[in-house]
């Protein structure tokens, strides 16, 4: 038997190498033959990084940065100097898991921080900037990062804004004089598998704000503070990106980076699994079941985020999934017919959720024993 592991983390209890090792134990104590071959995958969000060391020779690159809300943090990058590469992970800033769930404001969240890590890639000489998007607490556009690299928005007395998302609606032209130079000669990508445009129904605020602690009034206040953005963005910019998929990302971080720095976009997980080779593998050897999961899978999590590519790549390859989840919120009829073998929910729905949390690892063993 061989088997493909590509977990994503369970987000608050299981990193994704602590399930890869709980998952290979319990596969070769049930096939000790087996052959067991696992990957760190991201789909751009949080451990973004850990892939990418994965398959590149770096250097991590520790630089003094700001949280979103503005706090001093110790931040890092990855530098491949030889290549003047540069990967940078925004939620390593300006990420929901740098903040409690009370500290939670996207009217006063920024992007700032991803923009400082930014800035020092630059300095050391980065020509390709790999930013990988996801797990944000930010709601401001991009703005945040954007201001870091000199931009200057302004309201209508022409004075400058602090760039965040309480501002966009007060913004009423861009000042572009300040910008660093070698950002136009540099090259951005935007590493990202969510579809969503930058605002509307399917928009940044309406399908990711609950989770970043958006209200029901503060919805349309960041709703129409994008709208305002894009206007002046495609007024003085010439820039008309709000539709294009992916732009939502990260709260409009994606749609940012096109507007302000020139960036084009690419599938995080694709990015990932060719990186690591993983197409030629699947090609030249016989793999018998490629087992995945994560935290909670809802329907985000068939928006082109990591759950996602791994079922569509099963899929391609004709190759069972095995998918285990901490918590299930979809229907199992949709998973099936693409390709979905098996099944199973790892928490105990008897008890508070934070049982589950505290006890993933346990959980996982439960699961994995039962579905193997």
């Amino acid at each position: 038997m061989n088997f493909l592991l590509i977990p994503d983390k369970f987000k608050g209890s299981l990193t994704a190498s602590q399930i890869i090792r709980i998952t290979e134990k319990e596969v070769l104590d049930k096939y000790p033959s087996a052959n067991v071959r696992s990957i760190i995958a991201s789909d751009g969000g949080d451990g973004f990084l850990d892939s990418v060391l994965q398959f590149e020779q770096v250097n991590r690159i520790d630089v003094p940065s700001v949280d979103a809300l503005g706090r001093s943090i110790n931040s890092h990058y990855l530098l491949n100097a030889k290549q003047c590469k540069a990967y940078i992970e925004l939620a390593n800033t300006c990420g929901l898991i740098l903040l409690d769930r009370e500290e939670l404001n996207p009217l006063k969240a920024s992007t700032y921080g991803l923009g400082i890590q930014i800035k020092d890639a630059l300095e050391r000489g980065a020509k390709d900037i790999y930013i990988g998007l996801g797990g944000s607490a930010t709601n401001d556009g991009g703005i945040g990062m954007a201001s870091a690299l000199g931009y200057k928005f302004l309201n209508k007395k022409g004075q400058r804004l602090e760039a965040n998302g309480d501002a966009l609606n007060k913004i009423t032209s861009i000042d572009s004089s300040r910008v660093l130079k070698n950002l136009s000669s540099t090259k951005f990508i935007a590493v990202n598998d969510v579809t969503n445009p930058l605002f509307g129904s399917n928009g940044a605020t309406a399908v990711y704000g609950k989770q970043k602690g958006v209200n029901k009034d503060e919805i349309d206040v960041l709703e129409k503070g994008l709208i305002n953005l894009d206007n002046i963005v495609a007024e003085e910019l010439h820039m008309h990106v709000a539709e294009v998929p992916g732009a939502g990302a990260a709260g409009g971080s994606a749609y940012g980076l096109m507007c302000f720095f020139g960036a084009s976009f690419i599938g995080g997980i694709n990015f990932v699994l060719q990186k690591a080779g993983v197409p030629r593998l699947l090609e030249n050897e016989e793999i018998d079941f490629i087992i995945t999961g994560e935290g909670k899978i809802d329907s985000q999590s068939l928006q082109g985020k990591l759950i996602d590519g791994v079922i569509n790549l099963g899929s391609s390859y004709q190759i069972p999934i095995i998918l285990i989840c901490g918590l299930l919120e979809i229907d199992k009829n949709i998973l099936y017919p693409r390709g979905v073998s098996k099944i199973v929910e790892i928490c105990d729905r008897e008890k508070p959720i934070q049982y589950s949390i505290d006890n993933a690892a346990v959980l996982l063993k439960r699961g994995l024993e039962a579905v193997l």
